[in-house]
């Protein structure tokens, strides 16, 4: 849940964000604007799918890749983030590292406690 909170809140300020560029063409304007949002929608579609495996599938091997490949996509753009972002003043900018790694462990976790969870129900 906390990705898909933090994707909402990513598209929030977007005309914001763009405007702070200042001066720019209006290809880089929309150029910004897209990027933005796309990562936005990214975190979101992530924080949904995450839900929907959550209330539907979690037994399945097909589950546990995606949720492997969820945690890899966040820890790719926690490393992503904390080389580029990072070193912004903006405070959110800094806080997409921490919050994409916290996202991932949460889910690591999760995924261990349903294993250990299962384990002691088949016993």
């Amino acid at each position: 849940m906390l990705i898909l909170f933090w994707g909402i809140a990513h598209l929030l300020p977007t005309a914001g964000v763009v405007r702070d560029f200042g001066d720019i063409s209006s290809d880089n304007k929309l150029i910004i604007t897209m990027e933005w949002i796309v990562e936005g929608l990214t975190m979101i579609f992530l924080g949904v799918l995450i839900i929907v495996l959550a209330k539907t599938d979690t037994e399945s091997k097909l589950a546990k890749y995606i949720y492997i490949l969820i945690v890899g996509m966040l820890f790719s753009m926690a490393i992503l983030s904390l080389f580029t972002g990072f070193g912004v003043e903006f405070l959110p900018f800094k806080l997409c590292p921490i919050i994409f790694s916290v996202s991932a462990i949460l889910i690591i976790i999760g995924m261990k406690s349903r294993v250990e969870s299962s384990k002691s129900i088949h016993k």
